[in-house]
């Protein structure tokens, strides 16, 4: 077996330990304890002809192989007797084995999850005041969510009063088409109410007049006001819009 190898690329001696097991193939819960003793040792031993300092931790773990050794090389009259319920000199070492792998296992995980997120970068929030200031002022004199919620409120009511049309027909309702249709109404009247904007209550519908709206005010083709909260919604057309 090639022990050219150096303390340091261990992570103490249970991870060397481990390395030699895996090395000579071994069941790690049937170590052969007087095999891998023997390489541990020699392994010591290489290290120190190289004049390389072995830490404290490895020379304690080699009294524990060697006392494990001569346990089970040296059984005495009572364990020969009472062979059934013998406990092997083997169990504890084993359990830290185990214990550990199960460590080095979860470090190397959290280990690669580390590396994955040193590839990502991320940018510090823009502030975005200034924009949302402006955007405020296009058209709107009434909060965006407020709006939602009395549309909500609106098409509550009139679920109410009588079932939503569902009927389905053979003309698409798109965006253009009802900006079109509302800027013509507004060219009649000038004003009208937001709720009167919504004669047909079918999803495709309101979506479509819904984002109409908003993009008129966005281009300031009109104007959203409300006085009070409690009061009616208008839309009205913007001079020279």
């Amino acid at each position: 077996m090639d022990l050219d190898l150096k303390i340091n690329e261990f992570e103490g001696p249970l991870d060397l330990l481990l390395h030699l097991i895996k090395e000579n193939k071994m069941d790690i819960f049937d170590i052969e304890i007087e095999k891998i003793t023997e390489q541990y040792l020699a392994y010591l031993d290489s290290q120190e002809s190289m004049n390389l300092e072995i830490a404290s931790e490895y020379l304690v773990l080699a009294t524990e192989l060697i006392e494990i050794k001569s346990k089970m090389l040296l059984p005495n009259e009572k364990e020969k007797i009472e062979k059934e319920e013998e406990i092997d000199p083997r169990e504890e070492l084993v359990n830290r084995l185990l214990e550990y792998e199960a460590y080095k296992k979860i470090t190397q995980e959290l280990k690669e999850k580390e590396s994955i997120r040193r590839a990502i970068y991320t940018k510090p929030a823009s502030n975005l005041t200034e924009y949302r200031q402006e955007d405020s002022n296009i058209g709107l004199d009434i909060d965006i969510n407020d709006l939602v919620e009395a549309l909500k409120r609106f098409i509550e009511r009139k679920k109410e009063d009588a079932p939503i049309s569902t009927k389905v027909t053979e003309n698409e309702i798109t965006v253009s088409s009802r900006r079109y249709d509302i800027k013509m109404i507004l060219l009649r009247e000038k004003k009208v109410s937001f709720y009167k904007l919504f004669p047909t209550l079918t999803k495709e519908y309101i979506v479509a007049t819904f984002l109409a709206i908003l993009e008129m005010a966005k281009s300031r083709e009109l104007m959203i006001t409300q006085n009070n909260t409690f009061d009616d919604i208008v839309c009205e057309v913007v001079e020279n819009g």
